[in-house]
C-alpha cells in the first residue's frame, strides 16, 4: 500500500514536481519566483505554461477546462470550456492560451455581491492564482482563481485572503529583519481539521429537513446518546472505514495530505485531519477534501452532512483553524526551549495577542453563521467569549513579564503511569483546553469557532491583517530604536500589560467566566444579527483599508450578503418546518389518533368494563400535541409573514428574535408528539435510526 500511496501522491496535480519536469529550465524558475516569493507573472512565461499544462491536463483524459473560484456563498463555483477549437475543415484542435489560463469572464451577475454589481454589470473578472496548484477533478482541468466584479471589487473570498497574506508577509519581514535575518517572504500556514456526519442514504432522502437545509428541524431524542463516550477514537464501523480509505485515495490524487482520520464524540461523527500548508493552499485544499467527501459517501450509500448541528442534544461539528507564521526555515511561533529568552518568538506571540484582543469583534463575525450560532457555547465549542490560551509555561513567562519579576523556568514533571513496560515521559506545558476559542498549542494557534460548513477564508483574512498591523506597528517603533533589544523588551512588556485581559486559561463554559469577561471588557456576541454589524464598524473598515484588504464598499458589501444570508437561511428552514408539520406530521398524527380512538370504541363495543386507560391518555396527550402543533404553525406562518416587509437588518433581528422561538415551539409540540406516535404511522426516520443504523 505504501508505494501505490507514493505513486498516486499528487497524479492528478499539475504540481512543482510535474511543472519542473516538463517546463523550460528559465519558465519553471520565473514561476518558482512567483510560487514561493509572491513574484508578479510574465504573460510569456503564462503562455508557455499553458501550453505544458494543457498538454498534461489532456493526458490524464481532461477534455475541458474551469476556472474554480470561491464566490461569496463560500461555497466553490466552476465554468466549464472545451480545450476543442473546430478549424475551417471540418477538424478541431486543442487549445489553451496564456490569456485563457491567467483570466477569465464568468456571468456575474447571480453570485450575492452586497451592492457591488449593478444588474447592467454582468462581468466579472477570474484571475489565476498560481500559488495553488492547477489539478484535474472529473475529467476537467480546475484552475484555483480569485473573482472580481467588472469595476475591480473583490467578489470572492480568495482575494482579500491573499491581500492579507502578503500584507503580513510585508511587516513580518521588517521585524526579522531587525533581528538580522534577510527574508524575501513569511507565510501563513493553516491545518484545518474538518469535523463531519455519516448517515444512511435511505434516512436522508426521507427526511426533507436533512434534503433542504442540512440538519434535522424535528426529532424526539435517542434513548441512547454520547453519555456513553464510547464513539470518540472509537473502532470505525466497515462501512465507514472504507469510505474513509477510497476518501484518502481520492484526496492524495488530488496532493492534499489527508493524515488523521478517526471518530469522534457524537454518534455517526467523523474528523479528518490534514498536515499544514500554505493558507490559500489549505483552504483550497479543504473546500476540495468537503466536496469530495460528499461524492465518496454517495458511492458507500451514505450522506456526508456538514452542517454544523445536524442533530439535536448530541455534539455539532467544528473546523478547527491551526494557524501559525514561517519562513522556508522557520516557524515564527516556536518559542523553543527557552521561551523567556527568545525575544523574536516573544515579539510575534505579543502581537498576535494584542490583535485579537483589539480585533476580537470581528474575528468573531468569521465564525458568525446560523449553524454555528445552535454550536457556540455548547458543550462542544468554545463560548462567543473570545479569549487566547497560552497554556502554564507561557503563562508564567507573560506573568514575569508584566510583573518585572524573575522567570524561573518550566518545570518538566515526570509521568510515571505506575507500569515498568510503559515509557515515562514529560508533560507538556500546553493543554488542549477544549473551552477556549484560540488556544497556543506548542507552535500554533488554534482557532476552534469556525463551524464545519465554513469556508475559511474570512477568519484567516481577518487574523493575517490584524497581526500584519499589529507587527507594522512594532516596526515602525522598533526601526528608530536606539537600543533595540531595550526597546523589543519594553514593548513585549507594555503589550501584555495592556491586552493581559484577553489571556484566559480556565473553563469557558462556566458562568463565572462569562462574568469576569464581562468586567474585562471582552465582548460577547452570542448570535450572528448582534455580531455582524462589526464588519461596519469604523475602527475595522480602517483596519481593511490600511493594508489593501478590502474597501470601505467591500466591507459594507459583505456586512449586506451576511445579513442576507442569515435571514434567507432561517426563512427556509421555517418554510420547512411548517411544509414538513402540515404535510407529513399532523396527518401522521391525526391517523394515530384515528386509530387510537377506534381502538377504544371496539373496546367500549365489547364490554364497558374494558380498560381504555392507556389509549386514552395516550389520545388525550397527542390532541393536546397536536393541537400545540397546529397553533405553533399559525404563530410561525405569522412570523414568517411579518417579516416579509422588513429591511434586511430588522428582518435578520426579527428572524432571530421571534421566528426562531416560533421554530422552537413547533418543535417541541412534534418531538412531543414523536414519542406517543406509533413507529409505522411516523413519516420521518428517527434518531436512533440515524445515529445507530445496523450495515
Amino acid at each position: 500500500m505504501a508505494a501505490n500511496v507514493m505513486e498516486i501522491y499528487g497524479s492528478k496535480v499539475f504540481n512543482e514536481h510535474v511543472m519542473k519536469e516538463r517546463l523550460p529550465s528559465a519558465t519553471y524558475q520565473s514561476l518558482k519566483a512567483t510560487l514561493h516569493n509572491g513574484k508578479p507573472l510574465d504573460i510569456e512565461v503564462a503562455n508557455v505554461v499553458a501550453s505544458v499544462m494543457k498538454r498534461w491536463a489532456i493526458e490524464q483524459g481532461a477534455t475541458h477546462y474551469t476556472h474554480w473560484f470561491q464566490p461569496l456563498t463560500g461555497i466553490t463555483s466552476e465554468k466549464h470550456d472545451g480545450f476543442v477549437s473546430p478549424q475551417g475543415d471540418g477538424t478541431a484542435i486543442m487549445e489553451f492560451s496564456g490569456k485563457e489560463l491567467v483570466k477569465g469572464e464568468p456571468d456575474a451577475s447571480s453570485f450575492p455581491s452586497g451592492g457591488l454589481r449593478a444588474t447592467c454589470e454582468a462581468r466579472g473578472y477570474t484571475a489565476w492564482d498560481p500559488t495553488s496548484y492547477a489539478f484535474i477533478k472529473d475529467d476537467v482541468l480546475c484552475i484555483p482563481t480569485a473573482f472580481c466584479s467588472y469595476t475591480g471589487e473583490a467578489l470572492d473570498k480568495k482575494t482579500p485572503l491573499l491581500r492579507s497574506m502578503n500584507a503580513l508577509s510585508v511587516q513580518a519581514c521588517r521585524i526579522l529583519k531587525l533581528f538580522g535575518k534577510d527574508c524575501e517572504y513569511v507565510s501563513t500556514t493553516v491545518g484545518p481539521e474538518q469535523e463531519y456526519f455519516l448517515i444512511k442514504k435511505e434516512d436522508y432522502l426521507a427526511r426533507q429537513d436533512l434534503i433542504l437545509t442540512g440538519r434535522t428541524l424535528f426529532g424526539a431524542p435517542s434513548a441512547k446518546g454520547q453519555e456513553l463516550e464510547e464513539h470518540y477514537f472509537g473502532t470505525l464501523r466497515p462501512c465507514v472505514s472504507d469510505f474513509m480509505k477510497d476518501l484518502d485515495n481520492e484526496l492524495w490524487q488530488l496532493g492534499i495530505p489527508a493524515k488523521t482520520k478517526h471518530n469522534e464524540v457524537a454518534p455517526c461523527q467523523h474528523e479528518l485531519a490534514p498536515i499544514f500548508d500554505t493558507t490559500n493552499v489549505a483552504i483550497d485544499h479543504n473546500l476540495l477534501t468537503m466536496e469530495m467527501m460528499k461524492k465518496v459517501a454517495e458511492k458507500h450509500g451514505l450522506v456526508c452532512l456538514q452542517h454544523e448541528k445536524p442533530f439535536e442534544g448530541v455534539n455539532g461539528s467544528g473546523k478547527h483553524n491551526n494557524w501559525s507564521m514561517s519562513t522556508r526555515h522557520e516557524n515564527l511561533l516556536d518559542p523553543g526551549k527557552t521561551p523567556m529568552e527568545n525575544l523574536q518568538f516573544l515579539v510575534f506571540l505579543a502581537a498576535v495577542i494584542k490583535a485579537v484582543d483589539e480585533y476580537a469583534d470581528l474575528l468573531r463575525t468569521s465564525v458568525a453563521t446560523p449553524g454555528n450560532d445552535h454550536r457556540l457555547g455548547a458543550n462542544e465549542a468554545p463560548p462567543a467569549i473570545i479569549s487566547i490560551f497560552v497554556g502554564e509555561e507561557l503563562e508564567a513567562v507573560i506573568d514575569a513579564i508584566a510583573s518585572d519579576s524573575p522567570y524561573a523556568g518550566p518545570v518538566k514533571m515526570k509521568m510515571d503511569l505506575g507500569v515498568d513496560v510503559l515509557p515515562k515521559f514529560s508533560k507538556d506545558t500546553t493543554d488542549r483546553n477544549r473551552t477556549s476559542p484560540f488556544a497556543f498549542t506548542g507552535n500554533k494557534f488554534e482557532f476552534r469557532m469556525p463551524g464545519s460548513a465554513e469556508n475559511l477564508s474570512d477568519a484567516n483574512t481577518i487574523l493575517n491583517t490584524a497581526v500584519a498591523k499589529e507587527l507594522k506597528g512594532y516596526a515602525d517603533e522598533l526601526e528608530s530604536a536606539s537600543d533595540f533589544r531595550a526597546a523589543v523588551i519594553a514593548l513585549v512588556k507594555r503589550t501584555i500589560h495592556d491586552h493581559r485581559r484577553v489571556i484566559f486559561n480556565g473553563n469557558g463554559y462556566s458562568a463565572e467566566w462569562e462574568a469576569e469577561a464581562e468586567k474585562r471588557g471582552l465582548p460577547n456576541k452570542k448570535y450572528t444579527p448582534a455580531a455582524l454589524p462589526a464588519l461596519i464598524d469604523a475602527k475595522n473598515i480602517s483596519l481593511m483599508e490600511e493594508f489593501g484588504v478590502l474597501t470601505k464598499t467591500e466591507m459594507e458589501s459583505r456586512y449586506e450578503v451576511e445579513v442576507e444570508h442569515y435571514s434567507k437561511i432561517i426563512n427556509i428552514e421555517a418554510l420547512t418546518m411548517l411544509e414538513m408539520a402540515r404535510k407529513q406530521l399532523l396527518p401522521a398524527v391525526t391517523e394515530y389518533m384515528g386509530t387510537l380512538a377506534q381502538t377504544i370504541s371496539a373496546k367500549k363495543a365489547v364490554s364497558a368494563t374494558l380498560s381504555c386507560k392507556a389509549e386514552t391518555e395516550a389520545l388525550t396527550h397527542l390532541a393536546a400535541d397536536a393541537d400545540g402543533m397546529s397553533e405553533a404553525c399559525e404563530h410561525l406562518q405569522q412570523a414568517v409573514d411579518a417579516a416579509k416587509c422588513m429591511d434586511e437588518i430588522a428582518k435578520a433581528a426579527f428572524f432571530h428574535d421571534s421566528v426562531i422561538p416560533a421554530m422552537d415551539a413547533l418543535r417541541a409540540s412534534a418531538d412531543a408528539a414523536e414519542v406517543l406516535c406509533g413507529e409505522e404511522y411516523w413519516p420521518l426516520p428517527s434518531y436512533s435510526q440515524m445515529l445507530y443504523y445496523v450495515e
